[in-house]
């Protein structure tokens, strides 16, 4: 998959919002992702220089390609934020029209685009005339059972310049419950003539060689089945050329926590990193024996010592 010269791959990572920031990125870029994408990034807040809003667009080169993925539901708003996010020099320009979260959906962005298309064409425009960085965007297949117009919108995103789609398949109402439709994703990949990559239940390598073979599709795009469990991509890899593929032992577990949690440190200072990385420990040791006693200390964890001393418990002499 190419975007202008840009070549893309066919495995990428998710925009997963309180997920997929820098330091998590950097580790799913060393298992093999070939594009990965900020959490989403408020044209709102962009504007009005919000910290947070500001942080999301910070990334490493080791991160590329990247693409930035930026959210609201005033045209000419989207497009002012275009020049501050090409003020870091991403790869490409991501519109989330996706989005289920009812905060964001009760601002008119997000998903909630789903069900204003010409507004949704309108927004994409905009973006398209106010950068040369490709454009890509992000949607569902609809917003409920009874409104399922994904093909719709994407010929109008592909009318306004749109260069690439990525499609959840399932609809707003749906959230992350029930099975994706990848039957839909594939009535959009027939109906457009621009890359079309599929999101939704890719979460095994099984899974993503059955989306690719069913679909059509450009390429998959993996979020939950992230979760602990970066070395997916590889898994994938492995799969899609042949190859045998199965989970690191404990000893390559335990150097990718720990990476992991060296560059949050890196990026935000010990405290902030440790607390934020609570989540993933407890994804990572998901399902392993002798675990179960110790996520109470999982959930308070503040140091990397206190990190390294709880794997040294599940994994004897592993730990650094």
């Amino acid at each position: 998959m190419k975007l202008k010269s840009l070549e893309m791959g066919r495995i990428f990572l998710a925009p997963l919002s309180g997920v997929a920031d820098s330091p998590f990125r950097r580790i799913c870029k060393r298992f093999g992702a070939d594009v990965v994408y900020s959490e989403m990034v408020s044209s709102e807040g962009l504007s009005r220089n919000q910290p947070r809003s500001i942080e999301y667009l910070r990334f490493h080169d080791d991160e590329r390609p990247i693409g930035i993925q930026i959210f609201g539901k005033d045209a000419q708003r989207m497009a002012d934020a275009v020049a501050i996010v090409e003020e870091v020099k991403p790869d490409l320009i991501d519109i989330n029209m996706a989005c289920p979260s009812r905060k964001i959906v009760k601002r008119g962005a997000g998903c909630a685009l789903m069900l204003e298309p010409e507004k949704a064409g309108k927004i994409a425009a905009a973006v398209v005339g106010a950068t040369d960085l490709p454009v890509t965007a992000k949607l569902r297949i609809g917003w409920d059972e009874t409104s399922i117009n994904a093909l719709e919108v994407a010929r109008i995103l592909e009318d306004s310049g749109v260069m690439a789609l990525s499609v959840h398949g399932r609809t707003f109402r749906q959230g992350f419950a029930d099975r994706s439709s990848w039957d839909e994703v594939a009535r959009v990949k027939q109906g457009v003539g621009i890359p079309v990559v599929l999101s939704g239940d890719v979460v095994t390598p099984e899974d993503a060689e059955r989306a690719l073979d069913e679909t059509g599709c450009d390429a998959v795009m993996v979020g939950r089945g992230t979760y602990g469990r970066p070395w997916i991509f590889r898994e994938i890899r492995d799969h899609l050329e042949g190859r045998s593929h199965a989970g690191p032992g404990p000893v390559e577990m335990v150097r990718t926590i720990l990476a992991h949690l060296d560059f949050g440190i890196a990026e935000f200072g010990e405290r902030v990193a440790t607390v934020r990385f609570r989540k993933h420990l407890l994804w990572y040791t998901r399902g392993i024996p002798r675990v179960v006693a110790l996520r109470p200390s999982m959930s308070t964890v503040a140091t990397r010592a206190e990190v390294s001393g709880l794997l040294d418990r599940i994994f004897p002499g592993t730990a650094e």
